[in-house]
């Protein structure tokens, strides 16, 4: 088995990780002055961050909630899942139906100590220290093997994170889509959305900053084309790709994205 990139399970706490900048956004407390400045930082000049994370943690919710009522998936395999905060994707999942599945990715050391704390009697549910572009270490792990079963159909996530990762022939957000796709049975569905930005001065600052802020550990705030040729080949379910807090809102009178200066932008594609 590929046993994939050497990953540190140092929490360094004067460097931003997007993870914690993102419990941050969410309200929580699992983070250090150094996200909680670097937030600040971004704020200034991308305003509406804290509305769009908010909302894009509401998408997650609703489309795992959709994935598993109206299409009967029980197994989700969750990349770079972020910190655990209210209504996780293993929380959404189980109150459909108790037996569902959940294996949380996340290459940030924070993520594997406060996942397994709060996952320790959960039997259906786990978390796995990796990089999310190591598919054949992710889906070759003990637990995945465990709790996910590739010959029927599971929903695979890459909810806000491909942002985090850079272009590559080998590695870049297509690669990875491509390699994980093969793995998977039809019928099976994948999530994915990051941030966008059809503005070049925006796309440019937010990516310098972040590059600089996390030492390295970012890719690039994309165009609207880029994420759409990700799920090529598949079927994509209604409204289509979209600003996510107008996917499915759950009533009219539902918090919607009030600034466009950047947006978190994706869907739900379903493999033929």
């Amino acid at each position: 088995m590929h046993t994939g990139k050497q990953l540190s399970t140092k929490i360094d706490a004067s460097v931003p990780t997007a993870a914690r900048m993102y419990d941050h956004y969410l309200g929580g407390k699992d983070n250090y002055a150094a996200d909680r400045a670097a937030c600040e930082e971004l704020d200034k000049v991308v305003p509406s961050t804290r509305a769009l994370a908010l909302n894009n943690r509401r998408f997650l919710q609703r489309v795992v909630r959709t994935l598993a009522a109206e299409y009967g998936i029980r197994q989700f395999l969750d990349h770079g899942s972020g910190l655990p905060t209210q209504d996780n994707v293993h929380q959404v999942a189980q109150r459909v139906d108790p037996g569902s599945h959940v294996v949380y990715v996340d290459n940030d050391p924070m993520v594997l100590v406060h996942g397994r704390a709060l996952l320790e009697q959960d039997e259906r549910t786990t978390v796995i220290h990796a990089d999310l572009r190591e598919t054949d270490a992710i889906v070759g792990h003990p637990d995945t093997q465990r709790l996910i079963d590739f010959s029927q159909p599971v929903a695979v996530l890459f909810n806000s994170v491909f942002h985090c990762i850079p272009d590559s022939g080998t590695d870049g957000p297509p690669a990875v889509v491509r390699r994980v796709a093969e793995r998977l049975a039809p019928g099976s569905f994948m999530v994915m959305c990051q941030l966008v930005s059809e503005d070049a001065e925006v796309r440019r600052f937010v990516t310098d900053f972040m590059e600089q802020a996390t030492e390295g550990h970012w890719g690039r705030v994309r165009e609207e084309k880029d994420v759409a040729a990700w799920f090529e080949g598949m079927e994509i379910l209604e409204p289509g790709l979209v600003e996510v807090s107008t996917w499915r809102p759950d009533s009219e009178v539902a918090p919607r994205q009030l600034t466009q200066e950047w947006i978190e932008f994706g869907g739900v594609g379903r493999l033929r």
